[in-house]
């Protein structure tokens, strides 16, 4: 079985809300929590994009990955990711160009293909449904500002970007895998749609790899809740308060802010919520470090990833930095 030890670990932090607290607090918390875990030794720090969502005060992740970069110094920092039809390529392309100006070899630009959840979000931001529908020429159109050869709009250049040593990653959703593929660029991947879904999108990724002036060689990040503690049951409880955000937004098309997991475990659900809840905390890796670390050794060895990506969340910031360092201490991650 692969050693734990032959793959980088990183983390996705969504800078979701807590009942009775607020989303600046939420926010504050996302940059402490990245230097946290630049103490412990992971390798990527990231932030994403959302919009009007309750439970999120992450809208505006190059922002907040300049608070978090400010705030770390070997780390790399990045987005997970920024929702690129939702923005015109060269203004991302600028955003990143500064960034990497600022924090020099230190920035990745993940990029995803979800446009605003609702019309009146699209509506918001200038855009419509259909506005992934061009996804890959707008990866492209965003790559050639980057490497100054973009020819989609000739003498526009997006400065202070181009020659950027930023590293871009796709979010695979819907076509992501194969725009991936295609130019050559790291894919990033969760099984949303279940395991097997997801080995055979990697299986179709690594077969039609283009190697790029990006990158060499297929490179996948697997994305995925891992929740440790003390006992397999605590390890469970710390997946709660999302997985009860979760079924919110599938019933009521509210993701709100997380409650702790007493408050999830003693409210009422009817047949449709508790099925959701469940089907929720289904898949997510969690229990004793003996026990995640079997988890993760065989996601690792069936996967053939060279990356996790952690996205676990929940209610107690204490419990939450508690499980991270646990796993640091599982899978033993390469220093940046």
């Amino acid at each position: 079985m692969r050693s734990l030890s032959s793959f980088r670990l990183s983390v996705l932090d969504r800078s979701q809300a807590r009942q009775g607290h607020s989303h600046a607090e939420a926010l504050r918390d996302t940059v402490r929590f990245a230097s946290e875990l630049e103490a412990l030794g992971y390798h990527r720090f990231w932030v994403s994009e959302h919009h009007s969502v309750p439970g999120v005060a992450g809208s505006a992740p190059t922002v907040l990955a300049a608070a978090v970069a400010s705030a770390t110094s070997d780390i790399r920092v990045g987005t997970g990711g920024v929702m690129l039809p939702n923005h015109q390529p060269l203004v991302v392309a600028e955003q990143f160009g500064v960034l990497d100006a600022l924090f020099p070899g230190r920035i990745d630009m993940g990029l995803g293909r979800s446009v605003g959840f609702t019309g009146g979000i699209r509506r918001a931001l200038g855009r419509d449904k259909d506005a992934a529908e061009d996804y890959a020429g707008q990866v492209a159109e965003l790559l050639g500002y980057v490497q100054g050869t973009q020819r989609a709009h000739p003498g526009v250049h997006a400065i202070p970007a181009e020659g950027a040593r930023v590293a871009p990653f796709i979010l695979a959703t819907g076509a992501g895998a194969g725009v991936a593929a295609d130019l050559g660029l790291p894919l990033v991947i969760a099984a949303v749609r279940g395991e097997d879904a997801m080995l055979a999108s990697i299986e179709r990724y690594r077969a039609r790899f283009r190697p790029s002036a990006w990158s060499p060689h297929p490179y996948v990040v697997v994305s995925t809740a891992v929740a440790v503690a003390e006992s397999t049951e605590r390890a469970r409880r710390l997946l709660m308060p999302e997985a009860w955000a979760l079924t919110q937004a599938r019933t009521r098309g509210v993701f709100p802010p997380q409650r702790s997991p007493g408050e999830v475990a003693a409210l009422p659900m009817n047949d449709r919520e508790r099925g959701l809840f469940e089907e929720a905390m289904t898949g997510q890796l969690h229990g004793t470090e003996p026990e995640v670390e079997r988890q993760l050794s065989g996601l690792v060895e069936r996967s053939g990833a060279d990356e996790i990506l952690v996205t676990m969340s929940t209610f107690d910031p204490a419990a939450k930095l508690d499980s991270y360092r646990r796993l640091a201490g599982i899978a033993a991650p390469r220093p940046a």
